[in-house]
């Protein structure tokens, strides 16, 4: 029996977070046995904000030796540059017109991005999750691992699949988002209540999956907690200590109960170091493979490009359906 599709991926801005590393890439994994997975860096997501192109294009290979770096198979897994494979761009404009600008104006983050780029308030920001649908429907997608914020997102890809069959008979899979049971959201260092953001201005505010010791270090020292020294997991509470809690189990596999107790009686300091130690260790030969293969372009743009003809070989069986459900004339 053919394996059910996984897909999922990361927009090049900023920097791979330890939070993307905790509520994404550490599931994606484990998915690599039992599913067929499609890994996307999501570079056509990434111009709904204004990008410096030759930074966006060094981004996009730094992200793609991330994803290597941490595990992911070339073998195992189908990762390519989204931009590479037309299919994405052109089902979403079928897509289009089966969305409403009422469900789009609703959507959580295109309210949040709306408000921080005023200055930019393109068509491409309300437009983002039916690209986002588009990337999942093109590959029969079964399950879609996501953070919480965007499941908002899949709920939407979900809605669009359906009025689509209802429409035009049965044509796309109807997706279901992955929400691992803990350690789908980390928290920013410097702002516990709010995500930790690739693109926070803030740089004590993030971890970088490739950076330094050292810097990761003061990062975690510098890290807001509060002020009766209690090391307790009460995100409502304690949003700060629950925030280090929280890290340290996900980059120590232990439980939230068990790093609980494993610090009770101890102060803030030590909750401080021992996560930041254990960050550390857990990055360690990421660190070590991206600086390898980040000086190898040959090898990353050949894993690139054989993913793209791979995907490309998947999406197209899909959009020529789509083509022929809603009554295009067939290409020669």
């Amino acid at each position: 029996m053919d394996k059910k599709r996984i897909f999922s991926g990361i927009q090049p801005t900023g920097c791979i977070t330890i939070g993307n590393y905790i509520g994404a890439i550490d599931n994606w994994l484990k998915f690599q046995e039992e599913y067929n997975c499609i890994y996307c860096v999501v570079d056509m997501h990434s111009i709904t904000v204004r990008q410096d192109p030759a930074q966006l294009r060094e981004r996009a290979m730094s992200f793609l030796a991330q994803y290597i770096a941490c595990g992911l198979s070339p073998e195992k897994s189908t990762m390519f540059f989204q931009s590479h494979v037309h299919e994405h761009a052109e089902l979403t404009w079928v897509l289009n017109c089966n969305s409403y600008i009422g469900e789009l104006s609703r959507m959580t983050q295109f309210k949040d991005k709306s408000a921080k780029h005023q200055t930019n308030l393109n068509m491409g920001l309300m437009d983002y999750p039916v690209l986002m649908a588009s990337d999942i429907l093109l590959y029969d997608t079964a399950l879609v691992p996501v953070g919480v914020d965007q499941k908002q997102h899949v709920e939407l890809a979900r809605d669009i699949a359906i009025r689509f069959n209802n429409a035009y008979g049965d044509t796309f899979v109807v997706p279901e988002p992955f929400i691992p049971s803990y350690g789908a959201k980390v928290y920013s260092l410097q702002d516990p209540v709010a995500k930790m953001s690739k693109s926070d201005s803030n740089a004590n505010a993030t971890i970088s999956i490739i950076e330094d010791s050292d810097s990761i270090i003061k990062k975690f020292k510098k890290a807001v907690t509060d002020s009766d020294n209690r090391i307790a997991y009460s995100p409502q509470d304690k949003p700060g200590v629950s925030n280090l809690i929280t890290i340290y189990s996900a980059m120590t596999g232990k439980s939230i109960v068990d790093a609980e107790l494993e610090f009770e009686g101890q102060g803030y300091g030590t909750l401080k170091m021992r996560t930041a130690d254990a960050v550390v260790e857990r990055l360690r030969p990421i660190r070590e493979e991206y600086d390898r293969l980040i000086n190898d372009k040959a090898y990353l743009l050949d894993i690139a490009y054989k993913g793209a003809d791979k995907a490309s070989e998947i999406a197209s069986v899909t959009l020529k359906k789509v083509y022929d459900k809603v009554g295009f004339v067939a290409k020669k």
